[in-house]
Formats: structure tokens, sequence, C-alpha cells
């Protein structure tokens, strides 16, 4: 049975080293992930966990070789600085990004409720050219169920632009080949890291069935 901080360390590593990529090399993550499974090397990414003034370099494996990725480290005049938007500045924004990475919970919706101006903003950024992405920590959904939740407030999004942390969990374990270990992994969660681990035919135990079960 795996432990479970080796999920957490998994989710924690892999997600920062998706948005890490997302970032550095828009177009060779775009392609990365247009036919899943995720072909993302953890070792070579695992630096961006602790990505300070100097940003490593690593690479990512895309159909046909390998890619480098580059980023500028933080500067005054980086987006990591506050900024008040005017219509000039904002233009000026729009044109020097190409991806635009959002939340959800609180982002794109409150509950079950869709936050009012989230339609014309993703439409006018796609009709700008622009990728999207949406990522969040909550594992109670996979990528199918958060698919759902997009469709069923009116919102066209691709499975590929979603990327939750039960995703990011399924996709560690793809990589460190796990399955090839015998072993099965120990669910603490809800449904949505069963679905992906089931995408990947990862065996498990625990996860739902085992809500109602308590220590003696």
């Amino acid at each position: 049975v795996l432990p479970i901080s080796y999920c957490i360390h998994a989710m924690r590593t892999l997600s920062a080293a998706l948005l890490f990529a997302m970032a550095a090399h828009a177009n060779a993550f775009a392609s990365l992930v247009s036919s899943p499974p995720l072909l993302l090397r953890a070792s070579q990414l695992s630096k961006a966990s602790s990505i300070s003034k100097t940003f490593p370099r690593p690479t990512i494996r895309v159909r046909g070789g390998y890619a480098p990725m580059t980023m500028a480290a933080p500067s005054a005049a980086s987006p990591g600085t506050t900024m008040k938007l005017t219509p000039e500045t904002a233009v000026k924004m729009l044109d020097s990004v190409d991806v635009f990475i959002f939340d959800c919970d609180g982002v794109i919706w409150k509950g079950d409720s869709l936050i009012p101006g989230v339609p014309e903003v993703l439409e006018k950024l796609r009709a700008a050219g622009k990728k999207i992405f949406f990522v969040t920590n909550n594992s109670t959904k996979s990528r199918k169920g958060y698919k759902a939740k997009f469709d069923s407030l009116g919102l066209n999004v691709n499975p590929e632009e979603i990327f939750s942390s039960s995703f990011a969990a399924a996709a560690y374990l793809e990589q460190t080949k796990f399955k090839e270990t015998g072993k099965k992994v120990y669910i603490i969660g809800e449904r949505g890291i069963q679905e992906e681990l089931d995408l990947i035919n990862v065996p498990w135990t625990g996860g739902e069935s085992d809500k109602s079960k308590t220590i003696e």
C-alpha cells in the first residue's frame, strides 16, 4: 500500500511542475497535453517546487523529442508586481500574455453558481487566440467530473484544459511507473482520485468505501 505522504508529495511536486511548464513553454505544453497520458518527467521538473530568484531550466518530453523550457527571473517590471489596470495597460498586458491560468472555486464559480462576467471574459480571450487552463487543488472530482460542472454552467471547456490535484496525483504515479511495483494506493479522499487512477489502471483501495470506517 502506498503511504499517503507519497501522494501528497506527488500532488505538490507535479502541481508546481505543471504550472511552471504551462507558463514557461506554453506551445510545447499545449502539444504535450493534447494526447493524454501526460508525458511529463517529474524528476526533471522536481526543482520547480522550490523556484527562487533563479529559475531552473528543465526539459519536457514532447512528441518527437525534448523541448527546453526557459523563463526570465522576476524583476520590478514583472507580472508579479502590483499594477493598476487602465484601458491602456490592459491592452498591453493582453498583448504580452499568451496563456491564462484560472483557479476555479471563487474565480469561475462560487458553489454551484457561475460568477458574473466569466463567460464574456473567456470568450474574448479565446477570440484573441489565448490559451486557457483551469487549475484546482480540489480533488473531489476528476477531469471528467469538472468537465460536467463546466457544462452545467454553460461553459465550453475541453478536458485537456482542466488540471486538478486528482489528475496531478495520477499523472505522477504514471510517470514514476508505480503500476510496475505491483502495489496498491490507499486513497484518503473521494471519487475524483478514484476515477483518475482507474483511467491509468492503477489499483487502489480505500476512498469512498472507507468513509464510514472508524479507528477502534
